[in-house]
Protein backbone atom coordinates (compact mmCIF):
# COMPACT_ATOMS: atom_id res chain seq x y z
CA UNK A 1 0.00 0.00 0.00
CA UNK A 2 1.31 3.43 -0.91
CA UNK A 3 0.21 6.48 1.04
CA UNK A 4 -1.02 9.84 -0.21
CA UNK A 5 0.38 12.78 1.75
CA UNK A 6 -2.30 15.08 0.32
CA UNK A 7 -5.11 12.96 1.79
CA UNK A 8 -5.88 14.45 5.25
CA UNK A 9 -6.87 10.98 6.53
CA UNK A 10 -3.71 9.21 5.37
CA UNK A 11 -1.24 8.05 8.05
CA UNK A 12 1.54 9.36 5.82
CA UNK A 13 1.02 12.71 7.53
CA UNK A 14 1.86 11.19 10.91
CA UNK A 15 5.13 9.94 9.47
CA UNK A 16 5.91 13.33 7.96
CA UNK A 17 5.27 14.91 11.36
CA UNK A 18 7.74 12.49 12.95
CA UNK A 19 10.55 12.89 10.44
CA UNK A 20 9.91 16.62 10.12
CA UNK A 21 10.39 17.17 13.85
CA UNK A 22 13.75 18.86 14.48
CA UNK A 23 14.59 16.61 17.41
CA UNK A 24 13.92 13.43 15.42
CA UNK A 25 16.10 14.73 12.59
CA UNK A 26 18.92 15.47 15.02
CA UNK A 27 18.56 12.04 16.69
CA UNK A 28 18.88 10.33 13.29
CA UNK A 29 21.98 12.41 12.54
CA UNK A 30 23.36 11.72 16.01
CA UNK A 31 22.91 7.95 15.70
CA UNK A 32 24.22 7.76 12.13
CA UNK A 33 27.69 6.76 13.29
CA UNK A 34 26.46 4.06 15.65
CA UNK A 35 24.90 3.52 19.07
CA UNK A 36 24.92 6.26 21.68
CA UNK A 37 23.85 6.60 25.28
CA UNK A 38 21.20 9.11 26.32
CA UNK A 39 23.69 11.61 27.76
CA UNK A 40 25.89 11.40 24.67
CA UNK A 41 22.88 12.16 22.46
CA UNK A 42 21.72 15.01 24.70
CA UNK A 43 25.17 16.59 24.72
CA UNK A 44 25.64 16.12 20.98
CA UNK A 45 22.26 17.60 20.07
CA UNK A 46 22.42 20.49 22.53
CA UNK A 47 19.44 22.60 23.53
CA UNK A 48 17.05 19.69 24.05
CA UNK A 49 15.62 19.07 27.50
CA UNK A 50 15.86 15.55 28.93
CA UNK A 51 12.05 15.32 28.94
CA UNK A 52 11.73 16.23 25.25
CA UNK A 53 14.59 13.92 24.25
CA UNK A 54 13.01 11.06 26.21
CA UNK A 55 9.66 11.64 24.49
CA UNK A 56 11.34 11.82 21.07
CA UNK A 57 13.29 8.60 21.66
CA UNK A 58 10.19 6.75 22.87
CA UNK A 59 8.17 7.87 19.86
CA UNK A 60 10.94 6.93 17.45
CA UNK A 61 11.25 3.52 19.12
CA UNK A 62 7.47 3.02 18.85
CA UNK A 63 7.65 3.96 15.16
CA UNK A 64 10.41 1.41 14.53
CA UNK A 65 13.14 3.95 13.79
CA UNK A 66 15.46 3.03 16.66
CA UNK A 67 16.00 0.40 19.29
CA UNK A 68 16.70 0.87 22.97
CA UNK A 69 19.02 -1.72 24.51
CA UNK A 70 19.41 -2.05 28.28
CA UNK A 71 22.58 -3.75 29.47
CA UNK A 72 22.45 -5.61 32.78
CA UNK A 73 25.31 -3.75 34.40
CA UNK A 74 25.74 -1.73 37.55
CA UNK A 75 24.89 1.03 36.97
CA UNK A 76 22.53 0.03 34.14
CA UNK A 77 23.63 1.13 30.68
CA UNK A 78 21.16 2.02 27.92
CA UNK A 79 22.07 2.54 24.28
CA UNK A 80 20.03 3.76 21.33
CA UNK A 81 20.66 2.48 17.80
CA UNK A 82 18.98 3.17 14.47
CA UNK A 83 17.04 0.26 12.98
CA UNK A 84 17.30 -0.48 9.25
CA UNK A 85 14.19 1.69 8.83
CA UNK A 86 15.88 4.50 10.77
CA UNK A 87 19.06 4.11 8.70
CA UNK A 88 16.96 4.55 5.55
CA UNK A 89 16.31 8.13 6.70
CA UNK A 90 20.00 9.04 6.77
CA UNK A 91 20.27 9.92 3.08
CA UNK A 92 17.18 12.19 2.83
CA UNK A 93 17.85 13.83 6.20
CA UNK A 94 21.52 14.26 5.28
CA UNK A 95 20.53 15.97 2.02
CA UNK A 96 18.14 18.36 3.79
CA UNK A 97 20.75 19.11 6.46
CA UNK A 98 23.38 19.80 3.82
CA UNK A 99 20.97 22.12 1.99
CA UNK A 100 20.19 23.96 5.25
CA UNK A 101 23.86 24.41 6.11
CA UNK A 102 24.69 25.65 2.60
CA UNK A 103 21.76 28.09 2.43
CA UNK A 104 21.50 29.39 5.99
CA UNK A 105 23.00 32.78 5.07
CA UNK A 106 20.56 33.31 2.20
CA UNK A 107 17.57 32.41 4.38
CA UNK A 108 18.70 34.64 7.26
CA UNK A 109 19.29 37.53 4.82
CA UNK A 110 15.83 37.05 3.29
CA UNK A 111 14.26 37.08 6.75
CA UNK A 112 16.05 40.29 7.64
CA UNK A 113 14.99 41.96 4.36
CA UNK A 114 11.38 40.90 4.82
CA UNK A 115 11.05 41.60 8.55
CA UNK A 116 8.13 43.82 9.39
Amino acid sequence: MKGNAFDPNCPTRLILDRIGDKWSVLVVLGLSDGPRRFTELRDLIGGVTPKVLTQTLRTMERDGLLTRTVFAEVPPRVEYTLTPLGHSLQKPIGAITEWAEENVEAVVSARERNAV
